[in-house]
């Protein structure tokens, strides 16, 4: 196997990773919405998800770990994907689809010492609907 071929089976193990994350959101409250599926459908061409990958997490989406992104921009982008799909859920916010995405980012790395902070202001920028850009800059100068 060659170098290429181990990161390109890491780089797709961490889409897969991640967008099952995504996947549990979404079935977090007992099914996947038109609006959370189209979602996925878009998410799953970016992330390079086959048809076939994207039927089996949706079938079992605990099959792939939470594997946080080295980069702190990097962990944002997967914030924002996730906070995007927790919202997406007509504009109402259930108290479990916070916990779980507190619980996912933790997982991408964020300290529980500041986890709410960062949740409830990725979920205010994704109110507003800033685009991922305006998200990242906004979260890496939140302090400021």
């Amino acid at each position: 196997m060659s170098i290429s071929d181990l990161f390109d089976s890491g780089f797709r193990n961490r889409n897969k990773g991640h967008f099952s994350a995504i996947v549990r959101v979404a079935l977090s409250d007992g099914g996947i919405s038109p609006e959370e599926k189209q979602f996925l459908d878009k998410l799953a061409i970016k992330l390079e998800i086959s048809q076939t990958e994207y039927e089996e997490i949706l079938e079992n989406p605990l099959k792939y770990p939470v594997n946080p992104p080295l980069m702190h921009t990097h962990r944002l982008e997967r914030l924002y994907d996730l906070a995007r799909m927790v919202y997406t859920d007509e504009h109402v916010m259930a108290e479990k689809e916070h916990h779980l995405l507190t619980r996912f980012a933790l997982a991408l790395g964020f300290t529980a010492g500041n986890v709410n902070y960062i949740v409830d202001k990725a979920l205010k920028l994704v109110d507003m609907n800033v685009d991922l850009d305006t998200f990242t800059y906004e979260m890496q100068h939140m302090n400021r």
